[in-house]
């Protein structure tokens, strides 16, 4: 397999180079500058089965630790990373391009995320007493969740460390080790992650950071790991299901998103603008979570495009001080945003900020169309650049019916006073932010992921520590059973106690109650 396991199929930063001593290489670049950020060894399959070996090795001692004891590794972890956020903010500024301020931010909502898996993993993965029912009165029932083994993570580039972190965090919180690819793009951020874990485990291998181009990634699908934990697009998605097919390996498939945010007629417009805005625009529209459609109530459309055309006055991007947006990253999608804006424009759409000469080499400046065709690339495939496609709709049932008609389903935003958890109740995505951008990700306790062509399995929250581990029952007999049932030493007697029993329970009227 040789396409690219991260977000968008593309070639590697620069071309791979082997070095006098042998080892293949390849480069991190500042994508603002070209700047030589790094130069990383490209691990092939060999290194990749030799890591997970490691990490297998390192499981028999971190998955047999108590929840506290891994809980207090992890809050450790957490705190190194606080104390040393603006140095890793700096790598990732170097590496992404992102402003530091939006590094930063990115980063502390990592953080949170680390402490909410350490403290909650024990209550929420423990043993836990179920109701064993009148049948089986006689049984103690629990059920507790076990980790998996090794858990492999392929990580994305546009947020390097909220992200994967999504996945390695809990995934460590459930008991299990795991070995990191990070985005080609982005390796020096992976490296630095699994540096300052070893600190905090004595150098022991229970996280592990394996760098590479694409064929990396493909070798960590088949590498044997007990789940692979992977985001970017739905094309490579597909591609490694397929890989991890081969051994049966389940999957976590966080993809692509084209996210709308659905304004009704009393919504708040200054603020609904405002939300859209930076949803739209923050991390130059690298964000698989972020806004790339809007669907405006026709009577506040005009008024809408007013105040977001006004807001969005003075934001631009580049690299000095006053530029609230960075560069396109990954140089291939250059092509694709001018792809969309054209293609948009062509059919009639009209650009109210920015517009075609907007998109340049490394920099894609704001753009805002209205009356954008349904039909159109700008609608219905994933841009991930700086750009928002507004268009009016007569009701909420049309702004629901154009949301819920793609492909994809991962988040979206709805702003009404009065009827905002209503339509987001009827859109068909995995998270949704009423009056609010977004904010389902800095809550730690919310599953994030989506359904459809977006993916399917959850980080975060409960679901996302149980989706690292298997669950186990048990039951335990606590006095001999009033219907020998299980035995071949069974009597008629037993057969018509099970049977009143059964009656009496289920043959009545139909009741809710449990």
């Amino acid at each position: 397999m040789t396409s690219t396991f991260d977000r968008h199929p593309s070639p590697p930063p620069t071309s791979a180079s082997v070095p006098a001593d042998g080892v293949e290489t390849f480069e991190s670049l500042d994508p603002a500058t070209g700047d030589l950020v790094g130069v990383h060894p490209v691990a092939g399959p060999e290194d990749v089965a030799l890591a997970v070996e490691r990490a297998r090795d390192a499981a028999a001692w971190w998955g047999n630790l108590t929840f506290d004891e891994r809980a207090e590794h992890l809050l450790t972890w957490r705190s190194v990373i606080t104390r040393r956020i603006a140095q890793l903010s700096e790598l990732s500024h170097r590496e992404t391009g992102k402003p530091i301020p939006d590094a930063q931010l990115e980063i502390a909502l990592a953080i949170d995320h680390v402490a909410w898996a350490a403290k909650h993993a024990k209550k929420v993965l423990g043993p836990q007493r179920v109701a064993s029912g009148l049948v089986m009165a006689n049984q103690k029932s629990t059920v507790e969740y076990k980790p998996l083994g090794v858990v492999g993570v392929i990580g994305p580039w546009n947020y390097p460390v909220f992200t994967p972190m999504g996945s390695i965090a809990y995934a460590l919180a459930a008991g299990n080790t795991v070995v990191f690819k990070p985005s080609e793009y982005t390796p020096g951020v992976g490296v630095w992650l699994a540096e300052t874990f070893a600190e905090v485990v004595g150098g022991i291998p229970v996280l592990q950071a394996i760098t590479g181009l694409g064929a990396t990634g493909a070798a960590l699908c088949t590498s044997g790991v007990d789940k692979l934990a992977f985001t970017g697009s739905t094309a490579t998605g597909k591609k490694v299901m397929a890989a991890c097919a081969e051994r049966l390996t389940p999957v976590v498939i966080e993809a692509g998103g084209k996210d709308s945010l659905i304004v009704d007629e009393d919504a708040n417009i200054a603020k609904a603008a405002e939300a859209a805005l930076w949803g739209g625009m923050s991390n130059a529209g690298q964000t698989c979570i972020g806004t790339e459609r809007v669907y405006v109530h026709e009577k506040v459309f005009d008024a809408f495009v007013a105040e977001i055309t006004e807001q969005a006055k003075g934001l631009r991007a580049g690299t000095d001080a006053g530029a609230k947006i960075g560069p396109i990253t990954m140089p291939s999608q250059v092509d694709v945003i001018r792809g969309h804006v054209q293609d948009a424009l062509d059919r009639g759409a009209t650009a109210v900020v920015g517009g075609a000469d907007a998109v340049g080499e490394r920099f894609v400046q704001p753009t805002i169309l209205t009356h954008v065709p349904e039909t159109s690339t700008a609608i219905t495939e994933e841009t991930f650049g700086p750009t928002l496609a507004i268009n009016p709709v007569r009701d909420m049932d049309e702004a629901v019916r154009l949301t819920n008609a793609g492909k994809y389903g991962l988040a979206g935003a709805v702003f009404s006073k009065r009827h905002g958890v209503e339509i987001a109740r009827r859109i068909r995505s995995g998270m949704t932010s009423v009056n609010g951008i977004i904010t389902f990700a800095g809550v730690p306790g919310l599953p994030f992921g989506g359904v459809g062509e977006s993916g399917f399995g959850r980080i975060h929250g409960p679901d996302g520590l149980k989706e690292f581990t298997y669950a186990k029952a048990i039951t335990r007999q606590r006095y001999a059973p009033p219907l020998n049932l299980t035995s071949f030493k069974r009597t008629v007697k037993d057969e018509k106690g099970l049977n009143l029993i059964v009656t009496l329970l289920h043959g009545g009227k139909k009741t809710l109650k449990p």
